[in-house]
């Protein structure tokens, strides 16, 4: 697969052990990276992160093949691991580093993610938290925290097993037609 051929999301939704874990088993990511999205220092560390004085989320860089997978796909596989209306929370974890939220880098990806939003509210009781904006700096976390799950299998992790096998058995129909 050609780079150029290949697009990137940055998706948080809360610790991104599990987010991480969960996305990388969709058909068609091919590449993730967890770090800290939208924050107001630089080069942050996991421990500076859980301060809550540093703005960043938990956030997972997805790299995925449009041909395979679509951002919509991609975002309605998201709002199924995530509490779309909690507040710095997901879970257990709470903390404005656990805070929801879709960066994206190509602004031509603004209307397929408020087209998702738009959607997943009718579905909602409530008003969608999930933060929704261009991606203003990413900074990749401590080696030890990528691939964390593949790496500790019983590590913690907010999310159920089970979602690890829905995502691995989900697939886009609609890939290539973003």
């Amino acid at each position: 697969m050609e780079k150029e051929n290949l697009k990137e999301i940055y998706l948080a939704g809360g610790c991104f052990w599990g987010t991480e874990h969960y996305l990388k088993q969709i058909d068609g990511v091919v590449d993730t990276e967890v770090g800290f999205a939208n924050g107001r220092t630089e080069n942050p560390t996991y421990k500076e992160v859980c301060t809550d004085k540093t703005g960043f989320a938990e956030t997972v860089h997805v790299t995925y093949d449009p041909a395979k997978v679509s951002l919509k796909f991609l975002l309605e596989m998201y709002f199924k691991a995530i509490d779309p209306t909690s507040i710095n929370r997901q879970g257990h974890d709470t903390g404005t580093q656990y805070r929801t939220g879709v960066y994206y880098t190509d602004i031509a990806d603004e209307k397929i993610i408020n087209a998702v939003f738009a959607e997943e509210q009718k579905y909602i009781n409530g008003k969608i938290a999930v933060e929704n904006q261009p991606l203003q700096n990413f900074y990749k976390a401590e080696d030890y925290h990528q691939d964390y799950l593949d790496k500790n299998p019983d590590g913690y992790c907010h999310l159920p097993q089970s979602l690890f096998e829905f995502a691995r058995k989900a697939k886009d129909s609609h890939a290539d037609r973003q």
